[in-house]
């Protein structure tokens, strides 16, 4: 049976490019739980530590009281994570029927609000499943059936999540960049996307690279110009793309992220010394170069040698 499911999807690109979208909708519509909740549970974690240190410590007797009354919540609130609770109504906690939860076509069916109460839904979630649906399926018309298609789904999707994450937060979570570097790592150690010895050195330059621009921002101005999360994503995609990538993911990256500040600071979106997330610009860009990037480097490489 997997077999000739598998000999389908290699032989009928067709079949493989509906079959993608359709994955890419369903982790579409899991990424909407991973964009909301995560950040959520991270918070729950830090209070939780805070909490539990400040109920151990002497030094400040009412904190410690005031922190031992409040163990009990947060005891509960450990138990919220991206499984439970079920997936429910914000606005009025209504449980989501099976129904309720198919990508695109519930939302389309409940006119973008909740059957329950009629609160109005966020349109980032059937973005997101579009997204998720348009992008796997142009890998697979791009890849073809095998490994690399799959390990293409995987990036893309983890580099969706940590976009909208770090839009609504500017926080790049550890829980995601970490296992995506260990990721890429393993799955180039017999040849995915780029060779070990460069992917090990991809990982190491991508953090180097973005660590001394910090430090030497820092050094010039006072500030801390980006954030540690920025230097794991790109060691994450130099894990997954070797070495070879990171001058055009920093490039575009920088490109991209510079034009659009301008633009927000001329709409007055922005002030001049307010933070801009940059996990979505590399992510962008690291899309870009797990696309086109070999031929993007050796068509300059051309044009220089002219």
């Amino acid at each position: 049976m997997l077999q000739d499911m598998a000999w389908l999807l290699a032989t009928h690109p067709a079949y493989l490019l509906g079959v993608a979208v359709v994955f890419g909708l369903m982790v579409g519509s899991f990424l909407n739980v991973v964009i909301h909740r995560m950040p959520r549970m991270l918070e729950n974690e830090f209070l939780a530590d805070s909490v539990g240190y400040l109920a151990e410590c002497d030094r400040f007797p009412a904190l410690k009281l005031a922190a031992q009354g409040t163990m009990g919540e947060l005891m509960e609130a450990q138990g919220y994570n991206l499984w439970r609770p079920a997936s429910h109504c914000p606005s009025c906690g209504a449980a989501v029927r099976a129904w309720q939860n198919i990508p695109l076509l519930s939302y389309a069916l409940l006119g973008g609000r909740c059957a329950a109460c009629r609160a109005g839904i966020s349109l980032r979630y059937p973005l997101v499943e579009s997204l998720c649906g348009v992008l796997f399926g142009f890998l697979a018309w791009k890849l073809g059936w095998g490994w690399p298609l799959f390990g293409a789904m995987a990036l893309t999707a983890a580099l969706l999540a940590l976009t909208f994450i770090d839009l609504d937060t500017q926080l790049l979570p550890d829980s995601l960049t970490l296992p995506l570097l260990w990721a890429g790592l393993l799955f180039n150690l017999h040849g995915g996307m780029a060779p070990l010895a460069d992917a090990v050195l991809g990982a190491a330059c991508g953090y180097l690279a973005l660590w001394l621009v910090y430090q030497l921002f820092k050094l010039a101005t006072g500030r801390e110009g980006m954030g540690y999360g920025d230097f794991k994503l790109l060691a994450a995609l130099g894990a997954w793309l070797g070495w070879g990538m990171l001058p055009l993911i920093i490039l575009l990256s920088s490109l991209v992220g510079a034009v659009c500040g301008l633009a927000m600071m001329a709409a007055s979106r922005v002030g001049r010394g307010q933070p801009i997330p940059f996990g979505p610009y590399l992510a962008a860009a690291g899309w870009i170069a797990l696309v086109w990037g070999p031929q993007i480097v050796e068509g300059y490489l051309a044009w220089l040698s002219r």
